[in-house]
């Protein structure tokens, strides 16, 4: 009998169970010897599959068993032998396994299916379409993690009802539970030569009760009706290994796994789902078990996979099985920190390594660390320990470090409070007590705005697990509200948002599992106004609040739009899941923004510059995929460009400002204005219709030529002809904060080139001052001054004086000073003014600084959703050197 090479041959000492599968198998020495230096693949597994070694039985069913028992003591020596001697990495010993798994599945499938077509013909469906059986490897064998010594969790479907089309006729459920049957038997029945896998089915709908194949139609019922969060679990690993109508499979399922919205629901349903495994575990003593006991593999898996369950439903790349490529996706997104994901990947690859290690030595689905003294120094060394104390020490290093994951994610802190009253039923004089008691100023009112929100529908409808996170949240919120400076305000605005955020389990799970949370959504509204509405508008960017770097990242915009280009292909065709996928990007972005802003991390400009970038970003990603969409195209790259006009186009947008948009185009192909006038209204429609997630922008055409009377998009000439000859004043004033922001950047030049002709244009100076007065009078008189208040926009001497200052100047000057023309902002333009000569070094200057001074103030009063109104004497120093260069141009 040949022997194995030396290195192979000494890890015998390591596994009983291979030494004496190759004492009785004088065949497999020498078919090892002759692979072991390389892995063993698919190919070779079937081909040894078509000739086995030895005799084998008459019967073809028993032919069949003998073939695939042989293959897996092939396959499990082989891979066993080269993992001891180091020869075989965590990945290659578990996908060889499943490799395995999917091959014997699909000779013991193929086998009984053709034996049973013969008796009763194939089963069809009652439209005459040919039906199969979906294999679902579940578990470990879905994630192509299979250990050496598993079962292998299957469910088995089929996609219609119907019947078999041959003499004895059977329905399609009748014929696939046989099928079905006959493929465990023949994977599991042990015989002379043991077995091939171990099959359990207690993962399909109702389990061990439950039908033992189910058609399409009866899983989604199921999954709909009666589908629980740990089957949720379960399925998230769910891969068809046979069955051409996968994609449906996957579709059907996909919504029941994972949810649109942010889903913090996950860890309380997971938490549970653990602490019933960890009770089996003290219950049975099994705390050295490297999978279910504390910091084992299970674990590992539950961190990974709450991830996927919370967020897998928003971004489709959390969607995948294998928990290493699942860890390094969570650190490439930052969910988790990289150290992290890297600590916990090396313990999986550890804990892995030692369940080898211990299935092994007997050929058992065994997790527990031995007592024998002998097999634990063996253990250690077949782990390259030398010793059992040295390998117990890097065992429970990496064991620690995965339970404090855990804990950190799953560990459930009380939050003590001192409210003693129960806010959902105390009386209503309770509550008006228990607030002026800690300092509340409006206590009655505010006691009746809870008892209004306890009394109103949406509460009453709530589920009692939702009422019961409700019932936990409202007394710490009355506590961080109390601490807050404008308390009432806070209290205020934190029951606008759980009134907005109730029937949304997810969000009252997230401020329940993470009080940091609340206490940072406290901060914000108190902080703003326009913060509470934005997060009751959008209380999706709740997880926002998690992380508190984005207070310190500064936002790389190319960056950007390249990720959220990414998610959007790998979401093609489907344009309505685009659509809420930009405006939840936007939304998520706009938020960051507002947090800075509110940390004071950011400028007025500075704020504006990346609210405009944003934009910017948005409406060429927006223009692409319209684009891609149109039936009927004559050319892949559009000759269109977008064109900015007012806050947009001058850089100052706000969080909620409007886009002034122009469309252009420069095409002669027949059919350009008929597609680019399609272009524009589709490209409209992907801006401003309102979705799930809201809208991305409300877009104004009214500046386009002649208005509302002209088409949405305007060939470039005409646009230029307009200008030059048919355009007001007061076009030519905004034509000044006018620029390309997206589309053909060739044609953008061309615009620029003509709107810098435009104003360089010679205009008599009488006439010009006469018509941006009429204007501006005319702008007056619709926004009359109130006594005794400024408005910071409209009245004399603020932000629409200065910004007719600046463009007057341009208007009146450019012809000498082309500098002019550059779309710099107000305050660049007034400095160049004063380079020049046309106004006072010194007071432009000053008009500047005002300028700067009232935006901070608009932006003051929006934060807190007020009037730009202030009282007069706030503003009269910032009015004066306004008013000043005003009669000094304009008298």
């Amino acid at each position: 009998m040949q022997t194995l090479p030396a290195p192979y041959a000494e890890t015998l000492r390591y596994s009983p169970f291979l030494a004496r599968l190759l004492d009785s198998r004088p065949w497999l020495a020498e078919h090892l010897a002759a692979t072991l230096d390389s892995p063993i693949d698919r190919e070779a597994m079937q081909a040894f599959l078509t000739d086995p070694p030895g005799p084998l039985p008459f019967d073809p069913d028993e032919r069949l068993e003998a073939s695939l028992r042989r293959l897996r003591a092939r396959v499990l020596a082989h891979v066993a032998l080269r993992d001891l001697a180091g020869r075989a990495n965590l990945d290659e010993v578990t996908g060889t396994m499943t490799t395995l798994a999917e091959v014997a599945l699909e000779a013991a499938h193929d086998h009984a299916f053709e034996h049973l077509i013969e008796r009763h013909g194939r089963p069809l469906s009652s439209s005459g379409w040919e039906q199969e059986l979906l294999v679902v490897g579940m578990g470990k064998l879905g994630g192509r993690e299979l250990n050496v010594s598993s079962d292998i969790d299957l469910v088995f479907l089929y996609p219609e009802d119907g019947d078999t089309a041959g003499p004895k006729i059977l329905s399609n459920f009748e014929f696939f539970e046989r099928l079905g049957r006959r493929l465990i038997h023949l994977l599991s029945a042990p015989t002379a030569d043991g077995f091939v896998f171990r099959v359990d089915m207690r993962l399909r709908p109702h389990g061990d009760s439950g039908p033992l194949v189910c058609s399409f139609d009866m899983l989604e019922d199921y999954l709909l009706t009666q589908g629980r969060e740990w089957e949720r679990y379960a399925w998230i690993k769910g891969r068809v290994l046979r069955g051409e109508r996968w994609q449906e499979l996957e579709a059907l399922v996909r919504p029941f796994v994972f949810r649109k919205y942010l889903d913090y629901g996950a860890i309380e349903a997971m938490r549970a789902l653990h602490a019933q495994i960890r009770h089996e575990v003290m219950r049975q003593d099994r705390l050295d078990d490297v999978k279910l006991g504390p910091g084992g593999i299970r674990e590992i898996e539950f961190i990974a996979q709450v991830h996927q369950l919370i967020r897998g439903g928003r971004d489709p790349e959390l969607q995948i099985r294998p928990t290493r490529q699942v860890l390094r996706r969570l650190a490439e997104r930052g969910i988790l920190p990289a150290e992290t994901a890297a600590a916990l990947d090396e313990a999986y690859v550890f804990l892995r390594r030692v369940e080898h290690r211990l299935q092994y030595w007997e050929d058992a689905q065994t997790h527990r660390l031995p007592r024998d003294e002998n097999q634990r120094t063996l253990l250690a060394q077949a782990m390259g320990y030398p010793d059992w104390s040295a390998f117990a020490r890097e065992l429970e290093r990496h064991r620690e470090r995965v339970a404090a994951e855990f804990t950190h994610v799953f560990g459930h802190e009380e939050q003590s409070t001192t409210v003693a009253v129960p806010v959902l039923s105390a009386a209503v004089d309770e509550l008006e007590h228990c607030l002026q008691e800690r300092g509340f100023t409006r206590s009655a009112e505010l006691a009746r705005r809870l008892d209004a929100f306890r009394a109103s529908p949406r509460t009453r409808a709530l589920t009692a697990a939702d009422r019961n996170r409700l019932e936990a949240l409202l007394p710490r919120a009355i506590d961080i509200a109390a601490a807050h400076p404008k308390h009432d305000d806070v209290l205020e605005r934190l029951l606008d948002l759980f009134e907005a955020i109730g029937r949304r389990s997810a969000y009252l799970s997230l401020l329940q599992e993470y009080p940091q949370a609340l206490r940072r959504v406290a901060e914000l509204v108190g902080a703003a106004r326009q913060a509470a509405t934005y997060l009751s508008r959008h209380p999706i960017l709740l997880d926002e609040l998690l992380d508190e770097r984005h207070l310190d990242e500064e936002p790389d915009w190319p960056a950007f739009a390249r990720e959220l280009e990414r998610l959007l292909d790998a979401l093609e065709p489907d344009a309505e899941r685009q659509m809420d996928l930009m405006r939840e990007h936007h939304h998520a972005q706009a938020f960051r923004l507002l947090m800075r802003d509110l940390a004071g991390r950011l400028t007025v400009e500075r704020l504006s510059d990346h609210l405009s970038a944003l934009a910017d970003t948005l409406l060429e990603l927006s223009l692409r995929y319209v684009w891609r969409k149109l039936r009927r195209r004559h050319t892949d790259t559009p000759r269109f460009a977008v064109i900015a006009y007012g806050k947009l186009g001058s850089k100052e947008l706000g969080y909620v400002s409007d886009l002034d948009l122009v469309y252009l185009f420069d095409d002669p192909h027949p059919d350009a204005l008929e597609t680019y006038t399609r272009t524009a209204q589709r490209l409209n429609t992907w801006l401003s219709t309102r979705t799930a997630a809201g809208i991305l922008y409300e877009v104004d055409l009214r500046l386009r030529p002649d208005g509302e009377a002209g088409l949405p998009v305007t060939p470039l000439e005409g646009f230029h002809r307009y200008q030059r000859e048919k355009a007001w004043t007061w076009e030519h004033q905004a034509l000044t904060r006018a620029r390309f922001c997206a589309g053909d950047p060739e044609l953008g030049a061309r615009f620029e080139a003509i709107r810098r002709e435009i104003l360089c244009l010679p205009r008599e100076p009488a006439k010009l001052r006469e018509e941006v007065l009429a204007m501006r009078q005319k702008m007056r008189d619709a926004h009359p001054s109130r006594p005794g208040l400024f408005h910071l926009k409209h009245d004399p001497g603020g932000l629409v004086d200065v910004e007719f200052l600046v463009q007057y100047l341009v208007l009146a000057h450019a012809h000498q000073h082309p500098e002019l023309t550059a779309n710099t902002g107000n305050i660049a333009l007034l400095r160049c003014a004063a380079q020049m000569g046309l106004i006072d070094a010194a007071l432009a200057r000053q008009v500047a600084d005002a300028y700067r001074e009232l935006r901070r103030l608009q932006h003051r009063q929006r934060l807190d959703e007020l009037p730009a109104v202030v009282p007069e004497g706030e503003a009269a120093a910032l009015r004066e050197p306004v008013l000043a260069l005003w009669r000094q141009i304009f008298t």
